[in-house]
């Protein structure tokens, strides 16, 4: 199996990174949290600091399975800033790789890179005209798949974006059974 990463910039939205990973790994997929920064540790939004599993310039990005960004700011907006995010983003979405991101990081990590334009999205409100602004087609819903691209509307919808990046990997039967383990 692939590895799937989910990258951490200080001010990253906790529970939307952190249940994407706890769900990813209930259903048996390789992930790994990545710092942005070089340092292994990465404050969140919320004051909570999370040790990553690696940083950014010891990964290899080539053949990942997923590269997943939450939002949270300014945690976003930091992903945004980090070339090295950017040109991974680039890489993987050209040759048709899967991306997923939620909150803020739709506007503004993925649409200034080109990633949503053409594809149906959806993010924070708040962010919604830089959505739009990136040539996406937005959708007023929690997630959204469209094709290779999975996009979530924020906090509350971090499980069910989990589910969907789940079952996009291993299948709708396998996301039903790691939810109902859950209780969700």
């Amino acid at each position: 199996m692939k590895t799937s990463y989910v990258f951490l910039a200080d001010g990253f939205e906790e529970i939307e990174a952190l249940s994407v990973v706890d769900v990813m790994r209930r259903a048996g997929m390789d992930v790994k949290t990545v710092s942005i920064t070089k340092d292994l540790k990465v404050k969140g939004a919320n004051g909570i600091e999370v040790v990553a599993d690696a940083i950014i310039s010891d990964i290899d990005t080539t053949d990942a399975e997923w590269l997943i960004t939450p939002g949270g700011m300014p945690g976003a907006t930091n992903l945004a800033a980090c070339g090295e995010l950017c040109d991974a983003l680039q890489k993987q979405w050209m040759k048709q790789g899967n991306i997923a991101a939620i909150c803020a990081a739709p506007a503004v990590v993925l649409a200034p890179l080109g990633v949503v334009r053409g594809q149906d999205a959806t993010c924070y409100p708040s962010f919604k005209d830089d959505l739009i602004k990136g040539g996406a087609n937005y959708a007023d819903m929690r997630v959204v798949v469209s094709g290779n691209l999975i996009t979530s509307n924020g906090p509350s919808s971090a499980l069910l974006f989990a589910f969907a990046i789940v079952a996009k990997s291993m299948g709708e039967d396998v996301a039903s059974s790691v939810a109902s383990g859950m209780l969700v």
